[in-house]
């Protein structure tokens, strides 16, 4: 069974792909979609569709887990977010997937084990259930990373369970991701610095898209044997 998890956002949407197995979580899918801001609106609403269909029509996920949009600051952000997110939703209601919404912080105690965490913390956690080389970035493909596992911990999945302690320069916090909590948070590509998970490929495509090696493919990182 699969299960995609979605950061939302219009110039980068994090998403992971994670499979459930009897002996724990596997990334088959983590990175970022991107669009450019000089390209217009409509345009850009429509490539992230496409990718996100895409995402879908490939693995065919169970059910996809969307952070839910709360309160932002800035109108514009919290516009292009939310039309990101509908996107993703619609999307994934078409395909037949079940849909459901964690908050920030209901990712954040499902993952990091208290709602306070903070990006590092569960880039951390990230890296250490899904048993990768090196810490996920960018921190929005951490997020959906996040966001797949608290919907896998809701499912009462045992294998998604941790306890462990996370350090983080002087801050260190009991960070215990366990079959009662719930989260909602952003995908973060496996290389540190990239979009893709897994490959020296980095650079973002021109226009924006999911970032490929030059077969098309990202190739299989090599802790989880996962496709970027």
């Amino acid at each position: 069974m699969f299960v995609l998890g979605v950061d939302p956002g219009l110039s980068r949407c994090g998403y992971c792909v994670l499979e459930a197995r009897p002996r724990g979580a596997r990334a088959a899918a983590l990175g970022v979609i991107t669009t450019s801001p000089q390209t217009p609106l409509p345009q850009r609403l429509a490539e992230l569709q496409r990718e996100l269909r895409q995402l879908l029509v490939e693995f065919a996920p169970a059910a996809v887990a969307v952070e839910r949009v709360l309160f932002q600051v800035n109108v514009r952000t919290a516009m292009s977010v939310g039309q990101a997110s509908g996107i993703a939703m619609a999307e994934a209601a078409a395909a037949g997937c079940d849909v459901v919404q964690y908050s920030p912080n209901e990712v954040k105690q499902a993952v990091a084990g208290h709602g306070g965490a903070d990006k590092v913390q569960v880039q951390q956690m990230v890296q250490t259930l899904l048993g990768l080389a090196t810490r996920p970035e960018p921190p929005d493909a951490a997020d959906a990373a996040a966001l797949a596992l608290t919907h896998l911990a809701r499912l009462s999945f045992p294998t998604t369970r941790v306890s462990t302690r996370v350090s983080t320069g002087d801050a260190t916090g009991d960070a215990t991701g366990d079959a009662t909590g719930a989260g909602a948070g952003a995908a973060t590509g496996v290389a540190a610095g990239g979009t893709r998970a897994g490959g020296p490929e980095r650079a973002v495509l021109p226009g924006g898209g999911r970032v490929k090696n030059s077969m098309g493919r990202a190739p299989a990182h090599p802790a989880t044997g996962g496709r970027a």
